[in-house]
């Protein structure tokens, strides 16, 4: 997961520096496994500053050239050539000063030294727009307001903005945090645990209740496949005009690697990365009868996936269709056909919860992995539809213009339910290892935003929220406290029991790493077969029919779908002076310890692999020793 420094500072009130959040992010559960900072501008504009042309004069040696001496706040000024038509003595403008990496906007690079043109000294240059990669105008020196202080660092006077991007780690169960606002709720816990302010502040959605709307034109909906579609949402706005999304949306999706496509696009993409609940605007056009329909598709039903790809469909793969053909693999992958394109007017808004197991199982059918998948899959948050929905159609309406027609759809096909834990809190103590107060417990569960159904002195009953799928028992529960408390707070203790056991002679384990190191020394290399296989790898095969393949029933990939049929998954291999293949395999390793024991007494037969394991002796053997 991915998270601005910037993007999560606009949920949470805090005053931290980028490397005292990466600290407390991995302490609270949220590793960051890599950070980097990013510029507005490559370089950050570093050695540029506002500089005052007080003397501008024309080139001796040139009919279009000027000297020009221009006041950096230094004590001297600095001679400067520009052969811009706008330079004049007066005008404040952008120097850059001998060293600095320049890069235009088109690309180009370029690093100032002190140089001589025609004869005339020049130390920095009078720079346009262009060659500071801020703009496209090439026609003159980028002239500034004559309030500009002279020495100001560009970077201040133009307020480029730095961020730090943080790679987290997620954890298969944490998909609560697979977002901005995910990661913005567990800061905002710690910190408010630590009176560090940290108030949570989530996106208002209440203006979009008391929008006008069209009384006609809306698209119904009917969801057919109840169990593996909980609860459906969706809205119709008409009138869109689709177009390029303004700056500061393309900035965010480019932040956290996501490359902006139009402003509709861009704002589904924008809600997932802030709040984690997927998205789908549908051209309304391709929705013939007005009618949406969820549901299964018979089996081999062609269906062509957005990337261009044609795709044989399952009969247990969720559809979204019209009422002619599917439109979309829910949760998973847009169509080609009814995607937002340029020409797009209407469309028609989706926000829904689909069961995860669903997801899942046609993901990995289809080798398809999307931003929706990966949490669709984990499992979203089934009460934030509605939220999300009312937070993108407002931006749609802001960024893209058009009516809202009729009332949201949300069809729950099943009743959604928190769960409810049962808490001891002398039992979460001791699992904590730190007596911590009942109070302290309380608090990170109220930030944490659980719900207080009993409470008293031992104990109290919550109601878990909805995001958190992963939460359904009290050692869960503890987890989380422990995570927001800091494991770093919990001391060491003085003292530890341990059950002493007793060891078998010879140790199994012992005797494999001898047994291992003596084959290695001895010039064999192991080799480890994986116990999974394709497969493929056995059709037409007379040994081994591919019939006789014990398939996996929910493989990882269609590489690793079948059991390999050899038991043996360690082998030894040994390559002779003369080019044979010598093999040992794990079932017959334990002959090797004879060779072990007779290494000392008899070195130079042991040195000869080859009389080893032709020694009629060796092969008699057996030994089983674990």
């Amino acid at each position: 997961m991915t998270v601005s420094y910037n993007w999560l500072k606009e949920y949470v009130d805090f005053n931290l520096s980028p490397e005292e959040l990466e600290h407390i992010l991995t302490a609270i559960g949220l590793e960051v496994e890599a950070c980097e900072q990013v510029e507005e501008i490559p370089g950050g504009l570093a050695g540029v500053v506002v500089a005052e042309v007080v003397e501008c004069v024309e080139h001796p040696d040139s009919d279009h050239l000027h000297v020009t001496k221009v006041n950096t706040g230094a004590p001297e000024l600095l001679q400067v050539v520009c052969g811009a038509p706008n330079v004049a003595a007066g005008k404040k403008v952008m120097l850059a000063t001998i060293g600095t990496k320049l890069t235009f906007s088109d690309g180009t690079e370029l690093k100032m030294k002190k140089s001589k043109i025609r004869g005339v000294e020049s130390f920095g240059m009078l720079c346009a727009e262009d060659e500071l990669g801020i703009g496209h105008n090439h026609d003159g020196i980028m002239i500034l307001p004559d309030d500009a202080v002279p020495g100001t660092p560009a970077k201040d006077f133009l307020g480029l903005k730095v961020d730090t991007i943080y790679e987290i780690g997620l954890t298969p169960n944490r998909v609560d945090a697979a977002s901005h606002i995910g990661v913005a709720r567990d800061l905002s816990a710690y910190l408010r645990l630590n009176n560090m302010g940290g108030e949570l502040k989530m996106p208002a959605v209440e203006a979009f209740d008391a929008i006008e709307r069209e009384a006609s034109g809306a698209i119904s909906v009917e969801v057919r496949a109840g169990e593996a579609a909980p609860r459906y949402s969706g809205i119709t706005i008409r009138g869109v005009k689709v177009a390029e999304s303004p700056e500061w949306l393309r900035t965010k999706l480019l932040a956290v690697g996501l490359r902006p496509i139009n402003n509709i696009v861009d704002i589904t993409n924008f809600v997932l990365m802030e709040m984690g609940q997927p998205l789908h605007a549908f051209d309304a056009a391709k929705i013939t009868s007005g009618k949406v329909v969820v549901d299964f598709t018979p089996e081999g039903t062609p269906f062509v996936t957005l990337d261009g790809v044609e795709r044989k469909l399952s009969e247990r793969d969720l559809m979204i269709c019209n009422d002619a053909e599917p439109m979309c693999l829910a949760g998973i992958f847009g169509g080609k056909e009814s995607g937002v394109t340029e020409q797009t007017a209407d469309i028609f808004l989706e926000s829904a919860y689909f069961n995860p197991v669903y997801i899942r199982k046609s993901s990995k059918r289809h080798t398809l992995k999307t931003d929706a998948s990966f949490r669709y899959e984990r499992g979203c948050d089934p009460m934030i539809n509605l939220y999300a929905l009312k937070r993108a159609a407002l931006l749609i309406l802001e960024l893209a213009g058009g009516k809202l027609c009729g009332d949201v759809v949300d069809i729950i096909s099943k009743p959604i339910e928190k769960a409810l834990v049962e808490l001891d809190y002398a039992r979460m103590e001791r699992l904590i290892g730190k007596q911590i107060g009942a109070e302290t417990i309380q608090r990170i569960l109220e930030y944490l935003e659980m719900e207080f159904v009993s409470k008293s002195a031992e104990g109290a009953v919550v109601k878990v929220p909805t995001y958190r799928v992963d939460v359904t028992r009290e050692c869960d529960v503890v987890e989380d406290v422990l995570r927001i408390y800091g494991y770093n707070n919990i001391e060491l203790p003085t003292s530890m029991r341990v059950s002493i056991n007793s060891t078998p002679k010879p140790d199994p384990e012992r005797v494999k790493v001898l047994a291992s190191e003596f084959l290695a020394a001895n010039g064999f290399m192991e080799i480890m077969n994986n116990s999974l296989t394709k497969a493929d790898y056995y059709a037409g095969l007379d040994s081994y029919p591919q019939q006789r393949c014990v398939m996996v029933v929910n493989p990882l990939s269609s590489d690793l779908n079948a059991r390999h049929f050899s038991s043996a998954r360690w082998r030894w291999l040994l390559i002779t002076s003369t080019g044979r293949m010598e093999t040992l395999n794990s079932l017959s390793l334990a002959m090797s310890i004879l060779l072990i024991a007779k290494a000392r007494t008899l070195r130079a037969e042991c040195l000869d692999q080859r009389r080893i394991l032709n020694s009629n002796a060796t092969r008699r053997s057996h030994v089983s020793l674990w």
